[in-house]
């Protein structure tokens, strides 16, 4: 875990790409109980004027927030966290998938040894997720 004297504002955290596939989604579903088959059934989504299935906003949200984690070394360290969603991540049903590239940045000090920590988040090129940010207490 860094130290609060360590860290600047503009530090880099390590940034992270994110493998999706249809099989995370179902998995995801059945961890959080959201079947909605937008996020599993192909016909279903273009029907309602989806491109493709979409990954759980949840989903993409937990996958950015390990850049954080895994840079604290702690989940617990981590007391704020919140996002907007600006796009769906499009998960095609091939080899590929989709992928979430994601990048951080301690945007900012506060006290009592926590960092504001901005994430950006983009799929097929695109933002996925806007105003996402960490508060992380740091030793």
């Amino acid at each position: 875990m860094p130290r609060y004297d360590e860290v600047d504002v503009g530090t880099e955290l390590p940034g992270q790409t994110f493998a999706v596939h249809r099989v995370n989604l179902v998995m995801y579903a059945g961890a959080s109980g959201d079947f909605n088959p937008i996020h599993w059934n192909e016909r279903f989504a273009t029907a309602v004027g989806l491109p493709n299935v979409i990954a759980h906003g949840m989903f993409t949200m937990a996958e950015a927030a390990r850049v954080v984690t895994d840079w604290a070394g702690d989940p617990g360290a981590v007391e704020e966290y919140g996002v907007r969603f600006s796009r769906p991540v499009v998960v095609p049903d091939d080899d590929r998938g989709a992928t979430i590239e994601v990048t951080a940045t301690v945007a900012e000090k506060l006290d009592g040894n926590r960092v504001r920590v901005d994430l950006t988040a983009r799929s097929d090129g695109q933002a996925v997720l806007t105003r996402a940010r960490a508060v992380v207490r740091l030793p």
